[in-house]
């Protein structure tokens, strides 16, 4: 059922009259949409979003966090001269003065400003877009690295612990509900023959070893707009995930979703490379970015997190797979063992090229 716009757009502060709401963008959690307006006759255009409560249990916390993080990356933009309605999102407040609704229908509701003369892409069309995105989330993190962790709630609790993850597989295949390990027994061996892996990094965050930090936890390319004009990261988008993490989280996501050419769910797995010239540019543009905020063990665990991040997410197709295809969205039979084989082959693939990726860092991490 098409939402009551008319009624939605009534309870924020916009300026001009309403014109039209349409579907835009391609996210698979919220649904977005693009409102034009009209202001003294010229257009003008606002991003409106329902949230997913279902995913976002705690949508209360979950603006909480973007109102925090936004004015503080307001602040730092503002003192660096920057342009902050174009560098961070922009919520559009509420007739109420607060930054979402809620509907009589539980529905929650929010709004952006639109960022002009930008785009996002679902694959990488110029080498150079990826320097410029892996700038844009070095920056990201350097922004927020003075703001404290335990000001923003977990909006999904445990995440990226890879450690919890291996232990919902293990009960996965316990219970097998679907009478599916017995077809899945290869990719169950993969995991299981790196089971020292996955508590590497919760281990050292525990330990002290790594700082916690507020980390994006979704750094996926077309989570940043790329200017039209110039090919510059221009602004970090979808901050749903945003709360205290480990920055290697969001390096190794990025690497994860960048470095293969393939499909998410490609059959054919020889197709499933990783990109060696893709990873260098956005190693070179996330260390440019970031500064020299990184530790020692955080800037050696990098190449570790790639791998690390990518055997994750296929543990947790592999988990889906196991348990009925509950999470992520399928269009056809065991397309979520398809995407678990893609993710272990890129795994694989890394694990192949860990010394050349470890050189790559250290070139780059010392200003090369």
């Amino acid at each position: 059922m098409r939402p009551d716009f008319q009624q939605i757009v009534r309870c924020f502060d916009f300026d001009g009259d309403f014109s039209t709401a349409e579907p835009y963008g391609v996210g698979h959690i919220n649904d977005t949409y693009l409102a034009r307006f009209r202001v003294n006759g010229a257009p003008q255009s606002y991003i409106l979003q329902k949230i997913n409560h279902h995913v976002f249990h705690d949508p209360e916390g979950l603006m909480s966090n973007i109102q925090a993080v936004t004015h503080h990356l307001r602040e730092k933009i503002n003192s660096a001269g920057g342009d902050p309605k174009r560098e961070t999102l922009t919520l559009i407040p509420t007739k109420e003065g607060g930054y979402y609704i809620r509907t009589t229908k539980g529905e929650y509701w929010r709004s952006y400003h639109f960022i002009d003369n930008t785009r996002t892409y679902e694959s990488v069309e110029d080498i150079n877009h990826v320097y410029h995105a892996a700038k844009a989330f070095g920056n990201f993190q350097n922004l927020l690295s003075d703001y404290p962790s335990e000001g923003l709630v977990e909006t999904i609790p445990d995440f990226h612990n890879t450690k919890k993850r291996f232990q919902a597989l293990l009960e996965a295949i316990g219970s097998d509900e679907f009478n599916r390990a017995n077809s899945s027994k290869p990719e169950i061996e993969f995991v299981l023959k790196r089971e020292s892996d996955v508590s590497v990094l919760v281990d050292k965050l525990k330990e002290g070893e790594l700082p916690e930090r507020i980390t994006h936890n979704d750094t996926k390319f077309n989570n940043v707009l790329i200017d039209n004009n110039t090919g510059a990261g221009v602004c970090v988008i979808d901050l749903d995930t945003v709360m205290p993490g480990i920055s290697l989280y969001d390096y190794g996501d990025a690497i994860r979703t960048l470095a293969n050419p393939a499909a998410e769910d490609e059959f054919d797995l020889s197709q499933v490379k990783f990109d060696e010239q893709i990873f260098e540019y956005f190693t070179r543009g996330y260390l440019e970015a970031i500064g020299g905020i990184l530790t020692d063990e955080e800037i050696e665990q990098l190449p570790f997190s790639a791998v690390l991040m990518t055997l994750e997410c296929g543990i947790r197709f592999l988990t889906d797979h196991l348990q009925g295809d509950q999470y992520f969205k399928i269009q056809r039979r065991d397309q979520n063992l398809d995407r678990c084989r893609t993710q272990f082959k890129l795994v694989a693939e890394m694990e192949a090229q860990l010394d050349l990726m470890h050189t790559i860092v250290a070139t780059y991490s010392r200003g090369g």
